[in-house]
């Protein structure tokens, strides 16, 4: 079986709550509403189902706190609603969170998981321009940790984050080509350098993209992170007992490369088949799910670590059978 870890969704109801509320330059494909389209391109392959995940924008970015509030239990109420109308299809579905009232973020995790059975929660590379390391945001790694489910990373930067200071806007759509690597590879350093995975070894967080570009910059990093812990003796980082390179080894990453095969090669040497999760970022982009099986395929593993990243790792992050 092929338990694809990263597809996008908006329920239907809920896409037609929070239509008005998208930009309207967002680049939207029906068959992420839309299950008849969504159906037609899962019925291409055999032993392939879903795994959940809200697509872009957050709602903390679109809504005041109590909308994004509403917004969430809403969505995630429909998300559990098509799981368990469609088990053949989808496996298992990730919560969305009003990021921007912790209180409640903390309240509709457990109302998730507990109550509507779903597996894990999705979270943005920052928060409304916060940090994923900033101090509000520790309970819900304690909680999540607690519940030994993982925290899905999705990128986020917007257009209006310009590429240099003397511009308003990033021109070229490379706010999302070139920006969202980035903010993986930011959150991931942040949440290694604050000491958060060191707080809670146990915490599981899938990122994006193969954690974005830190299987090719691991070493850089982790060099420069060596220099600035002699620099800042005092600071979270200064205190790691580890190499900071085996924190950023805890991540997993997903394979939504668009089937860029040397990319998913050298997530495999940086993370092992232990720590790679199949994910296709269905349904954005023509073909993924097959690049992406294709990619998969090729690479020149051993089968039994080929059906680890193609299912393996997904039954055990999601306890499931």
């Amino acid at each position: 079986m092929k338990i694809d870890m990263f597809t996008h969704i908006f329920p239907p109801k809920f896409w037609l709550t929070i239509n008005n509320y998208l930009p309207r330059n967002m680049d939207i494909n029906a068959a992420l509403w839309d299950l008849e389209p969504r159906f037609r391109l899962m019925d291409n392959y055999e032993d392939y189902v879903q795994v959940l995940t809200f697509s872009t924008p957050p709602v903390e970015a679109i809504a005041r706190p109590r909308e994004a509030i509403e917004f969430s239990r809403m969505g995630n109420d429909e998300l559990a609603e098509l799981i368990a109308k469609h088990p053949d299809r989808f496996i298992a579905g990730v919560a969305n969170l009003p990021m921007n009232d912790i209180e409640a973020t903390l309240k509709e995790v457990d109302r998730a998981i507990t109550q509507l059975g779903l597996k894990g929660v999705l979270v943005y590379s920052n928060i409304n321009g916060k940090p994923l390391d900033s101090p509000e945001f520790m309970p819900l790694y304690e909680k999540m940790a607690g519940y030994e489910l993982p925290i899905w990373i999705h990128p986020r930067r917007d257009i209006n984050v310009p590429d240099y200071s003397t511009e308003s806007v990033s021109k070229y759509k490379l706010h999302g080509s070139l920006g969202w690597p980035y903010e993986t590879q930011l959150a991931m350093s942040r949440l290694v350098c604050s000491g958060v995975l060191e707080r809670y070894p146990n915490l599981k967080i899938i990122t994006h993209h193969c954690g974005g570009g830190i299987p090719f910059l691991g070493k850089r990093v982790s060099n420069w992170l060596y220099s600035a812990m002699r620099e800042e003796a005092s600071s979270d980082l200064a205190r790691l007992i580890k190499p900071p390179i085996d924190y950023f080894r805890m991540f997993y990453g997903d394979t939504a490369n668009i089937g860029d095969k040397p990319v998913l090669e050298c997530g495999y040497a940086f993370f092992g088949a232990g720590h790679m999760v199949f994910g296709t970022d269905m349904p954005f982009g023509r073909d993924v799910i097959n690049e992406a099986i294709k990619a998969v395929t090729e690479m020149a593993i051993p089968d039994s670590e080929r059906k680890q990243i193609f299912e393996d790792n997904a039954r055990k992050l999601l306890l499931l059978p």
